[in-house]
């Protein structure tokens, strides 16, 4: 996994990994979630890579659009 850049500085994000239909997000409490087209939309997900790539919003983003719309806990 890559290193979240958290240029907020106060994320719960902690690292990433990109897939072509997913992105796999470990969170500061060492949880690891898969985010997918099918569970999560493809906007979505696609959405989330971008802002994993920017260091900034991602759990943001997850808090206030995503929710709980994930396909599993690793």
């Amino acid at each position: 996994m890559k290193s979240y850049g958290n240029r907020s500085g106060g994320s719960g994000v902690v690292a990433y990994e990109v897939e072509d239909r997913a992105i796999l997000i470990r969170f500061q409490n060492g949880d690891t979630y898969r985010y997918t087209y099918e569970r999560t939309g493809q906007f979505e997900v696609e959405k989330m890579k971008r802002l994993a790539e920017s260091g900034k919003g991602l759990s943001s983003y997850i808090s206030r659009i995503v929710g709980d719309r994930y396909d599993e806990k690793l």
